[in-house]
């Protein structure tokens, strides 16, 4: 099971990649879990400086944009 987490504080970005990332992987069939992280010490702890970011399996992918669908597909299957 992957784990993928969103850090944000809920800006409209967040949202939109938090939908974008969940359709990406219901499409890809894989079994994941998912959480929203708005606690500011938690998403600094990792280093992140600018939101959304996602983080799966504990590794930050990326911060600051909301990538295509595509390349979200792309990036989550590289992290199984």
């Amino acid at each position: 099971m992957i784990k993928i987490q969103i850090l944000g504080m809920g800006c409209a970005k967040c949202a939109r990649l938090y939908a974008a990332v969940e359709t990406a992987a219901k499409e890809l069939g894989i079994e994941y879990e998912m959480e929203k992280v708005d606690d500011i010490d938690r998403i600094t702890e990792r280093g992140v400086m600018m939101t959304p970011a996602l983080v799966i399996n504990d590794e930050v992918k990326f911060a600051g944009r909301v990538p295509s669908l595509e390349d979200l597909k792309k990036i989550i299957l590289a992290a199984k």
